[in-house]
């Protein structure tokens, strides 16, 4: 009868723990409200954006900095983008560059995944070319550009090359930080499970290391994109169109601060958009699906 009792409370204690478990996955799934989702993240940028604006404006208008080949106001800049707008210019400049950049990030991740999960798993290879990608990871992407010009010319596969040799370290690093961080009850669990080599990679290691690897990825993204600007600014030439790098370097020769200004917000823009577009929903989605994340 004792038996039967102390079944019955450890039954309800599971139901307990089961319909906590329910109200926790509940709240996790939960959507903020619009008006909250507001208030928290997009009131603070734009209250920021409005506070740098009136300062810039009063270093203007008090005389603070009165040389527009220096500093140029606000308006000026504006203008700049509207007579881009008008040309139907503005648009081209953007995706030149995004065009570019995504494509030889895409490349970037096609080499750089295989090539992180050949290190982090073959010590052979690690102890090869591990250090060598760390070393390159640490290496400007400008200095690529002059030999990348000398040995492909003045054409977009000088770009390309450009960015993987940017990215690709970034990427493959990641992709070995998150394997080292997987917890090796894990690949035993799989190993038991039967899941080995190609599928034990497939479906333990790489969502098991996916919190570093999606690290490794918008670290990738941002050395893509700067090596990308570098080119861009260092290598010009008709057959290569006007990117946003090509704008910054033609602003400077035109000594046009206002155009100068115009190209560095246009690469602000673009990195945040894509952080806010592609890498924030992942990294929501990770989280949410780890129970990290409460609220939506």
């Amino acid at each position: 009868m004792a038996s039967t009792d102390t079944t019955k409370d450890v039954l309800r204690d599971a139901a307990s723990v089961e319909a906590g478990l329910d109200a926790l996955e509940a709240g996790v799934v939960g959507r903020t409200p619009f008006r909250q989702t507001l208030v928290d993240k997009i009131l603070p940028p734009v209250v920021a954006v409005v506070v740098v604006l009136v300062l810039w404006q009063a270093l203007i208008s008090f005389k603070i900095v009165d040389d527009p080949t220096k500093l140029p106001s606000p308006g000026d800049v504006g203008d700049e983008f509207k007579q881009a707008w008008l040309e139907g210019k503005l648009l081209g400049y953007i995706w030149t560059s995004v065009s570019r950049g995504l494509l030889g990030f895409l490349f970037a991740l096609a080499i750089g995944t295989p090539l992180g999960l050949l290190v982090a798993r073959v010590k052979f290879v690690r102890a090869a070319i591990g250090p060598v990608l760390s070393g390159l990871q640490s290496l400007p992407s400008v200095a690529w550009v002059p030999p990348a010009v000398i040995w492909l010319g003045l054409d977009n596969r000088m770009m390309y090359a450009v960015i993987l040799l940017g990215a690709v370290p970034s990427i493959a690093n990641g992709l070995v930080s998150g394997i080292d961080q997987v917890p090796p009850l894990f690949l035993r669990a799989g190993r038991t499970m039967g899941a080995t080599g190609l599928k034990g990679a497939w479906h333990i290691v790489l969502p098991a290391a996916l919190p570093g690897y999606l690290a490794g990825l918008k670290q990738g993204w941002a050395f893509s994109w700067r090596s990308l600007m570098a080119a861009e600014i260092i290598a010009s030439s008709p057959d290569l169109g006007v990117g946003l790098g090509a704008l910054l370097e033609n602003g400077r020769n035109a000594s046009s601060m206002s155009m100068v200004f115009e190209a560095i917000f246009l690469i602000l823009f673009v990195g945040i958009a894509i952080d806010l577009l592609i890498f924030s929903p992942l990294e929501r989605w990770v989280l949410r699906s780890r129970g990290l994340l409460v609220k939506s």
